[in-house]
């Protein structure tokens, strides 16, 4: 930042700049020393910058910049020459790995799956922004006693959801029970050749359906891993640190950390914490990963900290790649939902009920169910609230989209159809508008959204530069003859191509027209 650059050099020493909450205190606010303050002060003054127009002294510790009229005159004209504005080299060389979605087979995706997807895709769009190199993956739990179930239902030819009927069978008929139990043994084994078959088309079919999702919501994996290679692995690693890390108690093995969990089974099975300690070293050999981030529900949180406390003293130096990202729980107003009882709201069912509010736009209906994910910071649960997730007033993303939608038109309208405006005329009796001042903190903001896992900086800030925007436009006039009409019509372009690189960021669609 080159505001920050110079005032390092005129104090030389290293300083933190922030923003203030008010628009009326400056652009930018340095905290100093009491005992420094006024020599730092006047320092600065004696130097100032022609990026800076005032500096101010609040005593006793506070300085305060404002931003001069050429800065915003040079920033509008390196927004609109670098259509990829936003993206730094905060995280450049740095390899991360995003894994999150993580859908059971058999089992169709919920609303509450809107919460991983979301929000891993994200963090993986906002690390790429960062230049990271970025590989999502998707960790499918291809085998164990919820693929029995279907399988068991499927057998029975019932033309219901076969994993919820084979689950009410096996909680309520001990025959069922022991026939989806050996059904389970046989899927491990690949013993049953009818078992096989049923196993392997309902399997594809579950695949096809998580697909058809994923596209919808612009999700693209790079790399799939499985739980039953996980399991081999992981049974191999526990079975290696008997003794060292994991201990036999009451025949099976367990790591007693903070809270003590099972990792093989009295039957000699590995468990999920098994299987999850062995998928590091699986994912690390697909993909040498800086960062592995893993993101899962608010429910997880305790089961990962005892898992990577075993990690440590496995493997120390995955563990310390590792960084697990837990969410909140997407709600409705009757509470939470159950796959085991079928008592859910579909992902494909609630896009379609959102759609028909929106009339029948689906970039919009996507658009509207992230941003009310993506709104406020990623452990907080979510009750989702129709009416106000297609809201045009504001803190929606319908909000935003109709502000994209806003400028381009306005472009369109002007004769600036892809085009490049260039910022001309003296900006010396102009007035600096407040999206002026707002627009070039963005590279700020995604490099923040990346260093907090905090998504929900970009959306505050988007909602914050269209509220601003759409103020600017109901007041001036930006189309016409006028010496600033120019001017204005350079704010509406930057506005786009920010506007158009967050929500990109954040995976909603900019659509040119609404």
């Amino acid at each position: 930042m080159e505001i920050k650059d110079k005032i390092q050099k005129i104090l030389g020493r290293e300083v933190v700049l922030v923003h203030p909450k008010s628009l009326d205190n400056g652009d930018y606010t340095l905290i100093v020393d009491e005992k420094t303050a006024e020599a730092d002060f006047r320092k600065l003054e004696e130097n100032k910058s022609e990026l800076i127009s005032k500096i101010e002294f609040i005593k006793p510790r506070f300085i305060n910049f404002h931003l001069s009229k050429e800065f915003f005159k040079n920033s509008l004209q390196e927004i609109i020459e670098n259509k990829d504005f936003g993206r730094s080299n905060h995280a450049k060389g740095f390899k991360v790995m995003v894994e999150h979605t993580d859908p059971n087979y058999f089992k169709k995706l919920h609303i509450g799956h809107f919460m991983p997807m979301t929000i891993g895709s994200t963090l993986a769009n906002i690390f790429r922004w960062n230049n990271a190199e970025v590989k999502e993956a998707c960790y499918y739990s291809d085998v164990g006693l919820q693929a029995a179930k279907a399988v068991w239902g499927m057998k029975q030819g019932t033309t219901d959801d076969p994993y919820v009927f084979g689950t009410k069978a096996y909680d309520n008929d001990e025959n069922a029970k022991k026939e989806i139990t050996e059904i389970n043994k046989k899927i491990y084994e690949h013993s049953d050749s009818e078992i096989n078959s049923l196993y392997k088309s309902g399997s594809e079919e579950s695949v096809a359906g998580y697909n058809e999702i994923y596209k919808k919501l612009g999700i693209n994996f790079d790399l799939y891993f499985y739980e039953s290679d996980a399991a081999k692995v992981g049974e191999e690693l526990v079975r290696k640190y008997l003794g060292k890390v994991f201990e036999e108690s009451e025949g099976a093995i367990v790591f007693k950390g903070s809270h003590t969990r099972v990792f093989i089974n009295s039957q000699g099975l590995p468990t999920y914490e098994a299987k999850d300690m062995g998928l590091p070293g699986l994912k690390f050999e697909k993909y040498p990963y800086d960062l592995s981030v893993i993101v899962t529900a608010n429910e997880q949180k305790d089961y990962f900290h005892v898992l990577l406390e075993a990690l440590k003293l496995v493997n120390k130096e995955l563990e310390q790649k590792t960084k697990h990202i837990s969410h909140g729980m997407l709600r409705l107003s009757t509470g939470k939902m159950s796959s085991r009882t079928g008592q859910v709201i579909l992902a494909e069912d609630l896009i379609e009920d959102v759609k028909v509010r929106v009339k029948g736009d689906e970039q919009v209906a996507i658009g509207a169910i992230k941003y009310m994910i993506l709104r406020q910071s990623i452990g907080n649960d979510i009750i989702f609230d129709f009416e106000k997730s297609v809201s045009t007033e504001g803190d929606s993303g319908v909000y935003l989209q109709y502000a994209h939608a806003r400028a381009n038109s306005i472009l369109e309208k002007a004769g600036v159809q892809g085009g490049t405006l260039y910022v001309q005329g003296s900006t010396l009796n102009r007035e600096t508008h407040e999206v002026e001042r707002l627009l070039y903190r963005f590279p700020e903001i995604v490099e923040r959204a990346g260093a907090e896992y905090a998504p929900n900086y970009i959306t505050t800030y988007l909602t914050e530069i269209a509220a601003s925007f759409n103020n600017f436009y109901a007041n001036e006039q930006v189309i016409g003859d006028s010496p600033e009409s120019q001017y204005r019509l350079s704010i509406v372009q930057a506005f786009k191509t920010v506007m158009k690189n967050g929500l990109n960021i954040l995976g909603i669609p900019a659509p040119e027209r609404m």
